[in-house]
């Protein structure tokens, strides 16, 4: 348990942008990587702990940030399969289903003991339909493989390293130049301005400039 804490702690003082926190993990990484991760220092999250043993389906942090949440359920251990038996998978179908009834995408981190370099891999719960920012960001997140069987389990090798996720969801966000929206809106008022000018009775239109 003490130790399940203190790497909760590591994972919650990063996503807080926390400059200490980001340099204890990345610094056995590249420099590349490193400056992936130190994008979260400008983008930090509020990051919430569960108190307890949480509400079913809250994970153990909640990290929020403008237009985008996410529940996170953080698992450590040695090994790089981890199987989802008994409550671990009673754990994942709660999480599954908070995302399912609240729009959200719920994550797992899973910290992998005793290796250098990025040690943390992030996965996603399919939760069902996304909207916003949420929908994108899912398409680069992998989700929980399957057994053989077609339960979920964590791969390590098969997640999103955390510097890649955190390059992810801390980058710039491209503006778009003209949605249909805005065209359309635009099309309205110069219609209405239009119609207007068309109404103006020509002994005014001299006083008009």
């Amino acid at each position: 348990m003490v130790q399940g804490a203190q790497y909760e702690r590591e994972l919650r003082h990063v996503l807080a942008g926390l400059p200490e926190g980001v340099r204890a993990v990345t610094r056995s990484c590249s420099e590349s990587e490193r400056a992936q991760a130190r994008l979260v220092i400008e983008k930090p999250f509020l990051v919430v702990r569960a108190a307890g043993s949480g509400i079913e389906g809250s994970g153990d942090l909640l990290a929020l940030r403008g237009d985008i949440c996410f529940p996170i359920e953080v698992k450590t251990s040695k090994e790089k399969k981890l199987y989802l038996n008994g409550r671990l998978s009673e754990q994942y179908l709660a999480l599954e289903n908070i995302g399912k009834k609240c729009g959200l995408m719920p994550l797992y981190a899973y910290r992998l003991k005793g290796i250098r370099g990025d040690s943390w891999r992030i996965f996603r719960i399919d939760a069902g339909e996304l909207e916003g920012r949420l929908s994108i960001l899912a398409r680069r997140i992998p989700t929980c493989p399957l057994t053989k069987n077609g339960k979920p389990h964590l791969i390590w090798d098969k997640g999103l390293p955390l510097h890649k996720f955190l390059a992810l969801v801390c980058r710039e966000t491209e503006k778009p130049s003209q949605t249909f929206e805005t065209i359309q809106d635009r099309t309205i008022i110069e219609s209405e301005i239009e119609i207007n000018e068309t109404k103006t009775p020509s002994w005014m239109k001299g006083f008009i400039r």
